[in-house]
C-alpha cells in the first residue's frame, strides 16, 4: 500500500523493530517481566542478532513495549477498569532502554476508559524521540462489558485520534515521526480501516497479535492484516502460548520473513 513520503528520522522502512513486550509488575503479562532485566535484555539482544543475520538488507533494532495502562477485571475506584502505572514505573523501563539505546514504546488498554482520557498524561514521555505508542483494541470495552469476558474493539476514530495526537507531538517538540502500533487478531477488533487516515509524522504498524501453531498465525496475518493493509505490518510471537500444545512450535524468523508483507515490527511476549 502505497503511503505518504517518509520523513527524516523516520524508522520504518528501513529498520525492523524487535520488542520485548509486558510489564515489570507481572510474570504472567510478557516476557519483559517475567526475568531479570539484565538477563531479559540479553534474550532480547540475541533476538536482535538473529533478526539482522535473517535479513541483513533490513537491520533489527531493539525495543521495549511497555503496558502503561492495564485492562482490570474489576471497576476500580473510577469505574474505568484500568491500573494507571506510575511515572517511577515508565521511567524505571526508560532506564533498561537506555542501556541498549533502544526504543521504547507505551502500551494502552483502555478498558472503559477511552485514549481522549488516557493519551494526554503520557504526553511527557512521547515528547520523547525514542519513546512510541502502542494500542490495544481488545481491552477496549465499549460494549460495556468487563475486559476479557469479551474481545473489546476500536474504530478508525480512534486510530486517527492517537495519531493526530501523535502527530501534534511530533510538530509540537520538534522530533522525529513516531511510530503507532495496533494489536489486531479478529476482525471485529478494528473496525472502517480504510477510514485510516496516514500522516508522514506517524507511521501506523497494524500488528497480528494472535497465538496458536504456525499456520493459525499465518491465516491470521493473512485474514486480519494483509487482506484489510492500512500502513506497515507487524507480527506477535507468543513463547509460551505459541508452545503450549503438542505439536505446535515457535516461528522463527524465517518463517515470519515468508509473510506478504514482511513484518517490519516483532513482538515476542
Amino acid at each position: 500500500m502505497k503511503g505518504p513520503e517518509v520523513l527524516p528520522g523516520s524508522i520504518l522502512p528501513s529498520k525492523r523493530i524487535i520488542a520485548y513486550y509486558g510489564n515489570p509488575l507481572s510474570k504472567r503479562m510478557g516476557i519483559l517481566g517475567e526475568i531479570a532485566p539484565e538477563e531479559m535484555l540479553k534474550r532480547l539482544d540475541r533476538e536482535v542478532a538473529k533478526w539482522t543475520a535473517a535479513d541483513s538488507a533490513v537491520p533489527a533494532i531493539p525495543a521495549l513495549h511497555l503496558i502503561v495502562t492495564v485492562a482490570q477485571a474489576s471497576a476500580g475506584a473510577d469505574g474505568m477498569y484500568r491500573a494507571r502505572m506510575n511515572d517511577s514505573l515508565v521511567e524505571r523501563v526508560a532506564g533498561w532502554a537506555a542501556r541498549r539505546n533502544a526504543l521504547l514504546f507505551l502500551d494502552v488498554q483502555v478498558g472503559k476508559s477511552t485514549l481522549q482520557k488516557e493519551l494526554p498524561r503520557l504526553e511527557k514521555f512521547l515528547s520523547r524521540p525514542n519513546v512510541h505508542l502502542g494500542i490495544d483494541p481488545e481491552f477496549s470495552m465499549k460494549t460495556g462489558h468487563a475486559p476479557g469476558k469479551r474481545i473489546g474493539t476500536m474504530d478508525a476514530r480512534d486510530v486517527n485520534y492517537a495519531s493526530e495526537f501523535l502527530q501534534e507531538v511530533v510538530s509540537r517538540h520538534n522530533i522525529p515521526p513516531k511510530v503507532l502500533v495496533v494489536h489486531r487478531f479478529t476482525r471485529p477488533m478494528l473496525t472502517n480501516y480504510r477510514n485510516i487516515k496516514l500522516d508522514p509524522r506517524v507511521q501506523i504498524v497494524i500488528q497480528m497479535d494472535g497465538w496458536g501453531n504456525p499456520e493459525l498465525k499465518k491465516g491470521s496475518y493473512v485474514n486480519y492484516v494483509y487482506s484489510e493493509p492500512v500502513q506497515f505490518t507487524g507480527f506477535k510471537i507468543f513463547y509460551k502460548n505459541d508452545t503450549k500444545k503438542q505439536g505446535w512450535r515457535l516461528m522463527q524468523p524465517a518463517d515470519v520473513l515468508a509473510l506478504d508483507p514482511r513484518p517490519l515490527y516483532i513482538q515476542y511476549q
